[in-house]
């Protein structure tokens, strides 16, 4: 039996408590054993990345598969049960390769608290990754719940000055929605009795039709929360706007995907036949939330805010792609949509990921997020615009990068699903339209006299380049996310 997803999620929940010792002794020393063990625990997660690629599971099963008897009772048992596939795999990887990245951008931006600051970054790296391993729905859950923990005291203790309020927001939508998810779980283990189970292979396409209406709502709302899906969206900006930037880094780039990943593996893996019945409402409210975002994002003047709005927008295209596969009748094209929308949390990550560690480095350097003020950096940081010019295209779904095939694929699944939802194409030119217009008022613009800023170091300038060079790769070796997606898609869609 492998190990290996065992050590992904051990290995940060052992080094917090450590982390944290080394730092209340020497800070930098502490900073330094931050990421080399964030770098190991990366290498971990790209060798199950690989063998995710090298030998994709067939569909409906899993690789690395670790289980262990956890309780046991004469009519009731749980099980300590991971497992990786082409979903799995692609989030695992940029999870890790996320927390390096944050870590590496906290050591200028994080001035006090540094030692809880980084054991809890390790704590929510540990829980994020056992979310996308758990094959038990209550291991999923307590997974799931652990990871708002550090969450919460990230936008409580290192936030902006109204950390306190987004900080409770956060957990109030987020608790009350994963508390329903729950209960949905609990109704699929007391229907499916005599032979109950919350072992999602052993749920996966047997539970009965009737069953599975009410858990479909429950796991929407927990799901919608994440994702955000408007009209559960409300959270978000808010959070954005008070974590500190690295932590909007995970927040954007890894804790939504939860949502996502929820939705793919549980609501429409475990509820098929409800998810494909209420397909058209899903994909409907997707579709929102990707016009939304973008309408939303265009009235900001807070460069971080305008970004956060842009999560939503993109996030819809998740939702929206995996839907509009579950209604296509055309078999050529039927799995696009599920592919598109995996491949779209990972461009995502990276993408809204480093727009939300420069937005910090903007605030740092500058003084401001705001817009209107942030005048002529074309001249006054010359390698901060470079930069933000390029992550703004990797966000806009610009070739040369990754997350313009993403996008693509997942309008092509919406036009193939109906002539009507053809109006996602808009979504795009709308998302270029604002960052355009972003990029005209702070980096063609011309500097206001009196202003004092200071451009990024060399090295920071490389860290951003870790963010943008993997999006640039897989628009030519997008085979490597897409070739292990396949099975995963071909099973929800064979499930409907």
């Amino acid at each position: 039996m492998s190990f290996v997803l065992s050590l992904l999620i051990v290995l940060p929940l052992l080094a917090a408590p450590l982390v944290y010792a080394v730092i209340k002794v020497n800070k930098r020393m502490g900073v330094y054993a931050s990421l080399a063990i964030s770098a190991v625990v990366f290498a971990v997660a790209a060798y199950v990345f690989w063998q995710v690629y090298a030998t994709p599971p067939a569909p409906g099963q899993y690789l690395l598969q670790e289980k262990y008897s956890w309780i046991s009772f004469s009519n009731f048992g749980l099980n300590i049960f991971f497992g990786a596939d082409g979903l799995s795999s692609p989030l695992l990887f940029v999870s890790a390769l996320l927390t390096v990245l944050a870590i590496f951008g906290s050591r200028k931006l994080i001035e006090h608290h540094e030692a809880e600051y980084y054991a809890l970054i390790f704590l929510f790296e540990g829980a994020i990754i056992g979310v996308f391993t758990s094959l038990n729905l209550i291991l999923f859950y307590i997974f799931w719940e652990v990871v708002l923990i550090p969450m919460f005291f990230f936008i409580g203790v290192w936030g902006g000055p109204r950390r306190k309020y987004a900080a409770l927001k956060f957990i109030i939508f987020t608790y009350a929605g994963s508390t329903i998810m729950l209960l949905g779980f609990l109704y699929v283990y007391l229907g499916m009795m005599p032979t109950p189970s919350f072992d999602i292979p052993d749920l996966a396409g047997k539970i009965p039709a009737a069953l599975q209406y009410l858990p479909l709502l429950a796991s929407f709302i927990g799901f919608a929360v994440k994702l955000p899906l408007v009209p559960f969206h409300t959270w978000l900006p808010d959070a954005h706007v008070e974590a500190p930037s690295p932590i909007s880094v995970l927040l954007a780039g890894v804790l939504l995907k939860m949502g996502g990943y929820g939705f793919l593996r549980i609501s429409i893996g475990l509820f098929p036949t409800a998810s494909t019945q209420y397909a058209w409402v899903i994909l409907a409210l997707g579709l929102f939330s990707m016009f939304y975002g973008a309408a939303a994002a265009v009235l900001q003047k807070d460069l971080k805010k305008m970004i956060a709005f842009t999560s939503i927008n993109h996030m819809g295209f998740v939702l929206f792609g995996a839907y509009a596969s579950l209604v296509i009748a055309n078999p050529t094209v039927a799995y696009l949509g599920i592919q598109g929308a995996i491949f779209q949390m990972f461009t995502h990550a990276l993408a809204v990921g480093s727009l939300f560690m420069l937005s910090g480095y903007i605030q740092h350097q500058a003084g401001t997020r705001e817009i209107p003020l942030l005048k002529g950096l074309g001249t006054t940081m010359p390698r901060t615009a470079v930069i933000l010019v390029l992550a703004s295209a990797a966000a806009m779904g610009l070739p040369p990068f990754s997350s313009f095939l993403a996008e693509f694929m997942v309008i092509v699944a919406g036009i193939s699903a109906s002539a009507y939802t053809a109006i996602s194409v808009l979504v795009p030119v709308i998302t270029a339209g604002y960052f355009l217009w972003m990029i005209k008022r702070t980096v063609l613009s011309q500097a206001e006299g009196g202003q004092e800023f200071h451009d990024m170091g060399w090295s920071d300038v490389a860290a951003f380049a870790v963010y943008l060079i993997p999006l640039v790769v897989l628009i030519i070796a997008s085979y490597l996310i897409l070739t292990p997606a396949l099975p995963v898609a071909q099973f929800l869609k064979g499930l409907t």
